[in-house]
C-alpha cells in the first residue's frame, strides 16, 4: 500500500516536471525571464547592434545669476560753452548782430558795451551844414575848387552833415592838408584833434555745438564782415 502511494506521488512529480519544461526540452534561460516579466508591452528597444549615444555631461558649476537691476545709463556730457567777441563795431553793425542773435541764436546770451578809444587823430573838416541840401551844395563847391578827397558825414556820424577833408595820425600832416584847402579858398575849414569814434564790443555766450553755425551766420552778413574772436 505504501509503495502504491509513493508511485502515485512520483508520477505526479514527473508529470509536473514535464509540463513545466524541465524534462525532454532544451533548457532556455530566457524562458523563465520572459515568464516572469510583469509588463512586457512597455519594453522599448533603444538600439540594435550599436550602443546608444552618450548623454552630455551635466555641468555642476553654478550658473552666475544675472542681476535684474541694470546700472543707470550715464548722461552724455553737456556741450562746452562757447564765447565769441566782436570788437570795434559801429553802432549799426552791433544792432544787426544783436538782431541775428535774438532771432536765430536765442540760446546765446549777448552782452554789449561801448569802447572809447584813447587814440587821438587830427581832423580837417567843414562844420556840419544845416540840412542835406546845404551839404550837397557845399560838396559841389568843393568839386569846382578841385578838391575831390572829401566825405559828407552821414546821420550816423558824430557830426552829421559835416564834410570831412581828412583824418591824420599826426598834427604835421593835418596842418599840411589844412593849408592846402585854405589856399584853394575853403575858408570854413577847421583843424581839431579828434578821438577815434566810440566802438561797440559785443559778446555772445552759448552752447559750443552751435559755435560754427554762429560764425557762418555772421560771415554771411553784408559788408562789413564781422570778425569774431574768442572772449578774453
Amino acid at each position: 500500500m505504501k509503495w502504491l502511494v509513493f508511485l502515485l506521488v512520483l508520477a505526479n512529480l514527473l508529470f509536473f516536471a514535464f509540463t513545466e519544461g524541465y524534462i525532454a526540452q532544451v533548457p532556455n534561460p530566457d524562458t523563465l525571464r520572459m515568464n516572469k516579466q510583469v509588463r512586457p508591452d512597455d519594453i522599448r528597444v533603444v538600439s540594435r547592434d550599436t550602443p546608444p549615444p552618450a548623454k552630455a555631461p551635466v555641468s555642476t558649476e553654478a550658473t552666475p545669476a544675472v542681476s535684474a537691476a541694470q546700472p543707470p545709463a550715464e548722461k552724455p556730457p553737456a556741450p562746452a560753452e562757447a564765447c565769441l567777441a566782436w570788437a570795434g563795431l559801429a553802432s549799426k553793425d552791433a544792432d544787426r548782430l544783436a538782431t541775428l542773435l535774438k532771432e536765430q541764436f536765442a540760446d546765446f546770451k549777448q552782452t554789449r558795451r561801448v569802447e572809447t578809444s584813447t587814440v587821438k587823430n587830427w581832423w580837417v573838416f567843414i562844420p556840419p551844414l544845416p540840412n542835406k541840401t546845404e551839404a550837397d551844395k557845399k560838396a559841389s563847391e568843393l568839386k569846382q575848387l578841385g578838391i575831390k578827397d572829401f566825405i559828407v558825414v552821414q546821420d550816423g556820424g558824430s557830426k552829421p552833415l559835416a564834410i570831412s577833408l581828412g583824418v591824420f595820425a599826426n598834427e604835421a600832416a593835418a596842418k599840411t592838408r589844412f593849408a592846402q584847402v585854405r589856399d584853394k579858398g575853403v575858408r570854413s575849414a577847421k583843424l581839431e584833434p579828434h578821438s577815434s569814434k566810440d566802438a561797440v564790443l559785443m559778446e555772445a555766450r552759448g552752447p559750443g555745438i552751435k559755435r560754427q553755425a554762429l560764425l557762418d551766420a555772421t560771415q554771411a552778413m553784408t559788408t562789413p564782415k564781422l570778425e569774431a574772436k574768442a572772449c578774453q
